[in-house]
C-alpha cells in the first residue's frame, strides 16, 4: 500500500525522522504501519470534552487492531458555558478555526495517512469536521456524547433550566436557595448539554453527512457503549485507507448538505447549524449558504419533540432507537437523499433501514408533524438584507411589532436586563457583535435565558448580529447580515423605530422610508475595531459574513500528491 506518511520513514535521508520516531517507542514493524492521527480535546477546560479521555483509548486500540499505528494529539476547546455572557465568548466562534487549522497543521506536517477526529463542546465539532473536510484523508468524525440531565422532584432538568433560573429569582419566581439546588443538579454528569442545542444539532449533523459511525450520535457520553462506538470508528478508518475510500470530500456533497440542513430543521436544531454547515462546505469547495439551508429548512417538517423547544433529550431520543429513527423516517418521506455515502461505504438508506419506526412522542411521523415547516426559519427584509436565523420550534405566535430599543454591544443590553430596564413591546437591538465587529459574533443564551426566566420571552424580541446558543428561547433573531460593524442596516436603527417581524413571511423589516435609510447610511462612521491587537484582530481581518458561514479563507484547500 502507498503511503502519504512513506514520505517520513523511508529513505536514508529519513534516518533521523525514523530516529524520532524510536524515540516515541515505535519499533520497525509500528514505523513500518500506516500512520493514524487521532485528535480530540480532553482536557479540562468543559465537561463536554472530558468524556474523550476513555474514547481516545478505545479509537486507538481500533486502530492498532486494524493495522495501523495511532498517533494522538490535542487541540483546543472554549467552553460557552464559562465564556457566556462576557469578553471570553468572542473567542469560542474563532476556536472553530482555531481546531480546523490545528488539525490541518499537524495532519499535514506529519503526513498522516488517516484521521479520527473527535468533538463535543459546540464549536469543537464543526471545527473537527472542517479539519477532516479539509485534509480529505480517510476520516471518521466521533462525538464524545451528552450528559445525562439532572433530575429535580420527578423532572428532567438541564443547563438552560440555571440560565432561566436567574431571570426568574429577579422576578421571584423562584428563591435562590431553589436555584443554588438546581445548579447541584442541572449537569450530573460529564459530557455535551443534553437538548437539541447546538452540540447534538451538529452530532446528528455528522450523521447525515455520513461521517461518522451510524447511529452513533445519541448515545450519552458516560455510557459504556461509547467505547465500542470509538473502536469501532478506529477499525472504520483503516478500513476506508484499505479501500481507497470514500473519502471526506466525496461524503460531504451538496446532496448530503441538504441531507444536514434537514435534519437539522426535523429537530428544531440550533441556530448555529445555518453557521457551520455553510463552514464546512466551504472546505469542500461547495458554495452552500443560508438561502441553500433555509430552501430545505422550508420544506422539511418539525418531528423531534425535543428540547429548548420541546420536551425531550438526547437521551431519550437514544432509548428509542437513536438518530437511525429520525434518518429513516425522513427518508421515507422523501426529505432525505437516501443515497448519500457514509464511511461505511454503505449508503444512508442501507445503515439506518432496519431502524425502528418513530414512536410518535419523541419522534413523530411526518404525517404527524409538529409543524410543516421546520424548526427554524430563514428571515429577510430591509434589516437583514442577506438573511437573519429565528428559532420557530416552541413559539406560541410568529408575529412581533415593537419599539427599538438600542445597545451597541451585549454588555450594555444585559444590564440592562438584569435591572428589567425594560419592558413589553420592545425590539432589543444589540450589535456591533458580528464576526468583524465583536469580534468573533458572540452567543447570548446569558441573556436570552434572563428574559426567558423574566417571563417575557415573547413579550419583547431581541435582535443581533450576534450568535444565540442552541438552548436559546423566545423571539429571538441572529446572525443578521450583513453586520452592524460593515455598515449594515442594524448600524442604522434608532431608539423609538418601529420594527416588524413576520415569522410566516419570512420577513424582518425597519419600518421607515427608503430616503430616511439613505440618509442614516450617508451619516454612518464605522466605529473603532475594539481589538486592535493579537487572535481577535486576525480573525477581525480575515471572516465574511455569517450568511457564507464567516469563514476565515478561500475553502477547498489543495495538498500536492505525495
Amino acid at each position: 500500500m502507498r503511503l502519504r506518511s512513506d514520505i517520513t520513514r523511508n529513505g536514508l535521508d529519513r534516518t533521523a525522522h525514523r530516529a524520532f520516531m524510536r524515540g516515541m517507542g515505535l519499533d520497525d514493524e509500528a514505523i513500518a504501519k500506516p500512520m493514524i492521527g487521532v485528535a480530540s480535546m480532553k482536557g479540562t477546560t468543559t465537561p463536554c470534552n472530558m468524556t474523550h479521555f476513555p474514547q481516545v483509548e478505545s479509537a486507538k486500540e481500533g486502530i492498532a487492531a486494524a493495522g495501523g499505528t495511532p498517533r494522538e494529539f490535542t487541540t483546543i476547546s472554549v467552553s460557552d458555558g464559562i465564556g457566556m455572557n462576557h469578553e471570553g465568548m468572542k473567542f469560542s466562534l474563532v476556536s472553530r478555526e482555531v481546531i480546523a487549522d490545528s488539525i490541518e497543521a499537524v495532519v499535514q506536517g506529519h503526513a498522516y495517512d488517516g484521521l479520527v477526529a473527535f468533538g463535543g463542546c459546540d464549536k469543537t465539532l464543526p471545527g473537527a469536521m472542517m479539519g477532516i473536510v479539509r485534509c480529505n484523508v480517510p476520516s471518521v468524525f466521533v462525538y464524545g456524547g451528552s450528559a445525562l440531565p439532572g433530575r429535580l422532584r420527578g423532572k428532567d432538568v438541564t443547563i438552560l433550566d440555571a440560565y432561566e433560573g436567574v431571570g426568574a429569582v429577579q422576578t421571584g419566581q423562584m428563591k435562590e436557595e431553589a436555584l443554588a439546588e438546581m445548579e447541584r443538579i442541572a449537569l450530573p454528569s460529564i459530557g455535551a448539554c443534553p437538548g437539541q442545542f447546538t452540540a447534538n444539532t451538529m452530532a446528528m449533523v455528522s450523521e447525515a453527512l455520513g461521517l461518522t459511525v451510524p447511529n452513533s450520535a445519541m448515545v450519552p457520553g458516560v455510557y459504556a457503549q461509547r467505547s465500542a462506538i470509538a473502536q469501532r470508528a478506529g477499525e472504520i478508518v483503516m478500513d476506508i485507507l484499505k479501500r481507497g475510500g470514500p473519502l471526506p470530500r466525496e461524503l460531504v456533497t451538496r446532496k448530503s448538505l441538504e441531507n444536514a440542513a434537514a435534519i437539522v430543521a426535523a429537530t428544531g436544531g440550533s441556530t448555529n447549524a445555518a453557521l457551520h454547515l455553510p463552514a464546512i462546505a466551504n472546505e469542500a469547495g461547495i458554495s452552500f449558504t443560508v438561502d441553500d439551508v433555509e430552501q430545505v429548512f422550508a420544506r422539511t417538517p418539525l418531528i423531534g419533540d425535543l428540547k429548548p423547544g420541546g420536551r425531550f433529550l438526547a437521551k431519550d431520543v437514544h432509548d428509542i432507537g437513536g438518530v437511525s429513527i429520525i434518518i429513516r423516517e425522513l427518508i421515507r418521506a422523501g426529505h432525505m437523499h437516501g443515497d448519500c455515502l457514509t464511511v461505511t461505504g454503505r449508503t444512508l438508506a442501507e445503515e439506518h433501514a432496519a431502524a425502528p419506526e418513530a414512536d410518535g412522542e419523541v419522534v413523530r411521523k411526518t404525517e404527524n408533524a409538529i409543524r410543516p415547516d421546520g424548526g427554524l426559519a430563514v428571515l429577510k427584509g430591509n434589516l437583514a438584507p442577506d438573511g437573519a436565523l429565528l428559532k420557530v420550534a416552541g413559539l406560541k405566535s410568529l408575529v412581533f411589532e415593537g419599539t427599538a430599543r438600542v445597545f451597541d454591544g451585549e454588555d450594555a443590553c444585559t444590564a440592562a436586563v438584569q435591572k428589567r430596564d425594560y419592558k413589553e413591546g420592545e425590539v432589543l437591538i444589540i450589535r456591533y457583535e458580528g464576526p468583524k465587529g465583536g469580534p468573533g459574533m458572540r452567543e447570548m443564551l446569558g441573556t436570552t435565558a434572563i428574559i426567558y426566566g423574566q417571563q417575557m420571552g415573547e413579550k419583547v424580541a431581541l435582535l443581533t448580529d450576534g450568535r444565540f446558543s442552541g438552548a436559546t428561547r423566545g423571539l429571538c433573531i441572529g446572525h443578521i447580515a450583513p453586520e452592524a460593524a460593515v455598515g449594515g442596516p442594524l448600524a442604522l436603527v434608532q431608539n423609538g423605530d418601529r420594527i416588524r417581524i413576520d415569522g410566516h413571511a419570512r420577513r424582518i423589516d425597519l419600518l421607515i422610508d427608503d430616503a430616511e435609510m439613505a440618509r442614516r447610511k450617508a451619516a454612518w462612521v464605522a466605529p473603532a475595531p475594539r481589538h486592535p491587537a493579537g487572535l481577535l484582530a486576525k480573525y477581525a481581518a480575515l471572516v465574511g459574513q455569517a450568511d457564507k458561514g464567516a469563514v476565515t479563507h478561500a475553502g477547498n484547500a489543495e495538498w500536492p500528491e505525495v
